[in-house]
């Protein structure tokens, strides 16, 4: 059972994660059938329908979108080896940020995620015309960036701010957009690894066929990285539906102390932890909490740490862990084997099968 004090401390580390749920889910149009796309004979949508064009013959990108379930946008870094990609001075300032359970989260003091925004988890429209394509994000308390396709450049010597600038092109069937200017006050992700003023962000969009678009980001800061760092997703049209409003209302009083007691932690003996060394698949539960810690979980023991992911695993009891992303519990048999692993948050317990 999981202690009080990981109940509490969970409240802290899921902050983030909840800072933006709609305020209301009696929300007007949810199901909405959406006008003017394919449908099937049965009157579902075509997913696989042709992709739409515009006038001028480019793609159109119009409509409402959601990636895949991933958890790039909370850790850009799944696998430890991958770390090794920031500078130390990053890397020794992103472990800083662990340890403080992200209490400067730009996110969770309700500003702006700058680059995390752009990777995002939850729907967000796009709106295109020939001159600018626009995008309004849904778990981003209503925020909105502009790409602008009209000729112009990148600002030589910008202004930072918290999104940065953006400009597109058009190479056949992809939008490739690049960003810069971003301020240095937000983070890369919402774990915590940091970019610098000099971060570019490269974007491309292709929409395979009316339901699927192929999303590619690559991030290159190399006052931080050491070289490049791609994504690539899946990302599906939603139809049918609508956005909900999305209100950032933060509450940071007890922060800096349930930080303080999360880092205590208690200590467990080599043998503990690395019974618990292995690979979890989901297998039920909080499907929410999935798709931002990721359907697969890989624990290792590096250094007499254990590490769920990238993500270094603070021990509460010999079964119980925090970690800047949720709360973990092991589930031991009769035998003392683990079987099982828990992670939750706020919106419940995702729970996930030892294969090995």
């Amino acid at each position: 059972m999981r202690s009080p004090g990981a109940r509490i401390i969970q409240t802290v580390i899921v902050t983030a994660v909840c800072a933006f749920l709609p305020v209301s889910l009696s929300a007007q149009w949810l199901n909405f059938r959406t006008p003017g796309i394919p449908r099937t004979p049965d009157g579902k949508p075509n997913l696989t329908a042709p992709a739409p064009r515009t006038p001028a013959g480019k793609p159109d990108l119009t409509g409402l979108w959601q990636p895949e379930p991933n958890p790039y946008r909370f850790d850009l870094i799944q696998d430890l080896k991958d770390e090794v990609i920031f500078r130390p001075a990053a890397e020794a300032l992103f472990l800083k940020r662990v340890a403080d359970f992200r209490r400067d989260d730009p996110v969770t003091h309700c500003l702006p995620g700058g680059p995390s925004d752009i990777l995002a988890g939850g729907l967000y429209r796009i709106m295109q015309s020939p001159a600018v394509v626009a995008l309004l994000y849904e778990g981003s308390g209503g925020r909105h960036r502009q790409i602008f396709l009209d000729g112009r450049k990148l600002p030589v010597d910008p202004n930072p701010t918290w999104l940065g600038y953006s400009v597109g092109r058009w190479e056949g069937e992809t939008l490739v957009v690049e960003s810069a200017g971003f301020n240095d006050r937000t983070w890369l992700d919402r774990a915590g690894h940091p970019h610098s003023e000099r971060l570019r962000v490269t974007e491309k969009f292709r929409r395979a066929d009316f339901g699927h678009m192929k999303f590619q980001i690559t991030y290159d800061d190399p006052e931080t990285l050491t070289r490049p760092l791609t994504i690539s997703l899946t990302v599906n049209y939603a139809p049918d539906t609508e956005m909900l409003e999305n209100v950032c209302n933060e509450d940071e009083s007890d922060t800096a102390r349930l930080s303080a007691v999360a880092n205590a932690g208690v200590p467990l003996s080599p043998a503990v932890l690395d019974k618990y060394a292995g690979t979890y698949e989901f297998h039920g539960g909080s499907t929410t909490v999935a798709g931002f810690m990721g359907r697969t979980q890989a624990v290792t023991v590096v250094n007499g740490h254990l590490y769920l992911n990238a993500l270094p695993l603070i021990p509460q009891s010999e079964t119980t862990f925090d970690s800047t992303g949720a709360a973990a519990e092991f589930l031991v048999d009769a035998n003392g084997r683990v079987t099982e692993l828990v992670l939750s948050q706020t919106e419940g317990d995702a729970r996930y099968n030892r294969k090995r």
